[in-house]
């Protein structure tokens, strides 16, 4: 069977780990879900992740993030552009995501940024995802 979308197969499993409290999630490794992974880290949503290899296509192990009360940092995922309907940004029209309390994940030319970081470097692109 072949997946039409990795990533929204990512953030599900993000999303389902989440809703039963584990403390990681392994996903199938790609050059684009670990930079989504990196962009998380760097955001603050995940504590940390690591790429295993299996001689294979590898995985990416994630470590979702609480707090003392067992509330997970990320609250919301959801998939923004999907294979049969892409949503492109220009610089100007980089989304807000809740007024600026969640981040929007890009993919630019000058790598996967978050909606932050894209707005620093003057670049538009691909409109993956928004967390919050």
């Amino acid at each position: 069977m072949t997946m039409t979308d990795p990533v929204a197969d990512m953030l599900t499993r993000i999303r389902n780990a989440i809703a039963v409290k584990k403390p990681s999630v392994n996903v199938p490794a790609s050059k684009l879900k670990s930079a989504v992974a990196d962009v998380l880290k760097r955001e603050g949503y995940v504590s940390d992740y690591t790429l295993e290899t299996d001689g294979k296509q590898g995985a990416i192990k994630i470590a979702l993030k609480y707090d003392e009360d067992g509330v997970a940092a990320i609250s919301r995922l959801t998939r923004e552009s999907s294979p049969g309907r892409r949503q492109y940004r220009a610089v100007a029209e980089l989304p807000k995501v809740v007024g600026g309390l969640g981040i929007a994940i890009m993919s630019t030319p000058q790598g996967v940024l978050s909606d932050r970081e894209a707005r620093e470097k003057r670049v538009g692109g691909e409109f993956l995802c928004s967390i919050y």
